[in-house]
C-alpha cells in the first residue's frame, strides 16, 4: 500500500507530503458535537467507506477572531469555523522507520475561547522532521460550548449533559491516538502531551482526571498550570448562561436548536458583565466527577505518579496582556483580582510590592499568576515523578515595547519551528533566534523520546529540592540554580 494511505479503525486516509514530512489532516476523532450532541460527551467517529482525503485541517471551534491576526500578525479570519470541530492532524517523518516512533500531542491555548489545532502556527511538520518523531495537534470545544458547567443538568444517563466537555474532547482525541497511531508509525505507549497557556492548563487538568490515566506518559506545560473554578461558581455561570439564552430548566431541549451565534453572544455578554476581574470566564470546573479535585491538589496527592514533566514560563508573560496606555486597576481592585486568581488572600499584600505602572503590573502578572503557579505545580509533582523547569528569556526585537520582551506565547514558534512564519509577518529572525529554536526543539524531542530533555549541546538536570536547576533559553542559554530564591520562597510557602 502507498505509504501515504493509512488504514485506521475508522477507514482509509489519504495523506500528503509537505515540508519534508508526511501529513494527514482533518481526521475526525469524534462525532460532530452538534444538535443533540451539544454539551454532551464526545462519542467515537463513525467509520467511512473508500479513501478519505486528509489534506486540510478541520474547522476552528466557534470563537472570536482578531482581524489583525494577534501578536504574530497571523490572520485567521478566512479559516472556517463550525461546531463540527473535533478533528486532529498527524505529521510523521518522510522516511518510514522500522521502529515505532514516540508521539508528541500538541494541545493549543487561547484562554479556552480561541485557537485550533489546525492553525499554521501549530503545524507539527518542523518538529516531526527535526525530532524524528510523530507530532499530533488536536482541536476541542471552546467557550460556553466546551466549558459550561452543564453536568448538574444531566438526567443521569450516559448521554446526559456533561461539564468540561472540552477536556473530554481532549481525552477522546488521546483515546483515538492510542487506538490508531501505530498505523502512522507511532508508539502508543510513548505519548507526550505538550501545550501552552490554556493548553498547558488543560494538561494540568488531564493529570488530575481519572479518565485520562494511561493515555500519555510524559507532559510539557508551557506558561500555564493548575486552573479550575469550584463547582458552585460553575453552577452560577451555567445558570446565568441559560438565563441569557432564555432557556428554562424544564425546557433544556431548546439548547439543541439554538444557533451557534446565540450561544457565542450569550457567552460574550456574561464576559462583559463579569468585568476585567474575569481573566477566563469559561475554564475547567471541579465537578467532583470528571475533574474530582483542583489539579494542584490532585497532583500533590499523586494522581499523576510516574509521569515525567517539563514545566516553565516566559520571563515577561504579562507584557502580552498589559499594554501601554491601558487603564490600570486601582490598588484595591488589583488586590482583589490577584487574591481571586491566585486563591491566596496574601496576594493582596504581594501586589503592593509592584509599582502601579505598566511595567510594574506586567511583572506582577508574570510572577504572581504564571511563575508562582508553575513553581507550586513543580513542587507538588516532583515528589511523585521527575520534573524539569525552564524559563524562556529570548526577545525577538530588542527595544520593541512587546517584541523586545519574552511575552506570553513568544516561545511557541521556537518550540514548533515556525520562525519562517514570523519572517513572513515582517519580524526579524537572526541566527541567534534560530539557535534558540533548535535548542528548544531538540530538548522537547529528547524528552519525548527518552524522558529527559538533556541534549549534547545542553545538559539539563532535573528540578530538585536542593539546586532547583532551571534551564534559561535566551541569547546565552544555560542553567541557573534556583532563580530569585527569596521571592520563590515568599510566593510558594504555605499559608
Amino acid at each position: 500500500m502507498d505509504e501515504l494511505i493509512i488504514r485506521t479503525r475508522n477507514g482509509l486516509l489519504q495523506g500528503i507530503r509537505q515540508q519534508g514530512v508526511r501529513a494527514w489532516k482533518g481526521i475526525p476523532y469524534a462525532e460532530p458535537p452538534i444538535g443533540k450532541r451539544r454539551f454532551r460527551r464526545p462519542v467515537p467517529a463513525q467509520s467511512w467507506t473508500g479513501i478519505r482525503e486528509a489534506a486540510a485541517p478541520g474547522p476552528l471551534a466557534p470563537q472570536p477572531v482578531d482581524p489583525a491576526g494577534g501578536v504574530f500578525g497571523l490572520r485567521r479570519g478566512d479559516i472556517q469555523q463550525s461546531e463540527d470541530c473535533l478533528y486532529l492532524n498527524v505529521w510523521a517523518p518522510d522516511s518510514v522507520s522500522g521502529e515505532p516512533l514516540p508521539v508528541m500531542v500538541w494541545i493549543h491555548g487561547g484562554a479556552f475561547v480561541t485557537g485550533g489545532g489546525g492553525l499554521p502556527i501549530y503545524d507539527g511538520s518542523a518538529l516531526a522532521e527535526r525530532g524524528g518523531l510523530i507530532v499530533v495537534s488536536i482541536s476541542y470545544r471552546l467557550g460556553a460550548l466546551g466549558f459550561a458547567h452543564m453536568g448538574p443538568y444531566s438526567d443521569g444517563s450516559d448521554d446526559g449533559y456533561v461539564s468540561n466537555a472540552g477536556l473530554l474532547d481532549q481525552i477522546a482525541a488521546l483515546e483515538w491516538i492510542k487506538d490508531n497511531i501505530a498505523s502512522f508509525g507511532g508508539d502508543p505507549t510513548q505519548v507526550t502531551v505538550f501545550g501552552e497557556s490554556a493548553g498547558s492548563m488543560s494538561i494540568a487538568a488531564l493529570l488530575a482526571m481519572p479518565a485520562a490515566k494511561g493515555l500519555f506518559c510524559r507532559a510539557i506545560m508551557q506558561s500555564g498550570a493548575s486552573q479550575a473554578i469550584p463547582d458552585e461558581q460553575g453552577r452560577l455561570l451555567a445558570k446565568a448562561l441559560l438565563e441569557s439564552l432564555g432557556v428554562a430548566d424544564h425546557h433544556l431541549d431548546k439548547l439543541d436548536s439554538l444557533s451557534t451565534e446565540d450561544i457565542l453572544l450569550a457567552g460574550n455578554k456574561l464576559k462583559q458583565a463579569a468585568g476585567s476581574s474575569a481573566i477566563m470566564l469559561f475554564q475547567p470546573v471541579i465537578d467532583g466527577k470528571e475533574l474530582p479535585l483542583d489539579p494542584l491538589e490532585s497532583v500533590a496527592q499523586g494522581s499523576a505518579t510516574g509521569i515525567e514533566l517539563i514545566i516553565g514560563t516566559n520571563r515577561e508573560e504579562g507584557a502580552l496582556f498589559i499594554q501601554d496606555g491601558m487603564p490600570l486597576l486601582s490598588g484595591e481592585k488589583n488586590a482583589k483580582a490577584y487574591a481571586a486568581v491566585t486563591g491566596d488572600p496574601r496576594a493582596a499584600s504581594w501586589i503592593g510590592d509592584y509599582p502601579m505602572t505598566v511595567d510594574g503590573q506586567r511583572q506582577a502578572m508574570t510572577e504572581l499568576y504564571f511563575w508562582r503557579s508553575a513553581l507550586r505545580f513543580a513542587e507538588a509533582h516532583r515528589k511523585h515523578a521527575p520534573v524539569w523547569m525552564y524559563r524562556f528569556d529570548f526577545a525577538l526585537v530588542p527595544g520593541h515595547r512587546l517584541l523586545g520582551t519574552a511575552f506570553h506565547s513568544a516561545e511557541i514558534p521556537f518550540v514548533l519551528g515556525h520562525l519562517g512564519l514570523l519572517q513572513s509577518a515582517g519580524m526579524p529572525v537572526d541566527a541567534g533566534a534560530q539557535e534558540v529554536a533548535e535548542q528548544m526543539q531538540d530538548a522537547w524531542a529528547a524528552f519525548g523520546k527518552s524522558g529527559s530533555p538533556s541534549t549534547p549541546q545542553l545538559e539539563w538536570p532535573a528540578y530538585d529540592g536542593d539546586q532547583r536547576w532551571t534551564m534559561i533559553f535566551g541569547e546565552e542559554s544555560g542553567l541557573v540554580s534556583d532563580p530569585e530564591p527569596e521571592k520563590r520562597k515568599r510566593l510558594t510557602e504555605s499559608a
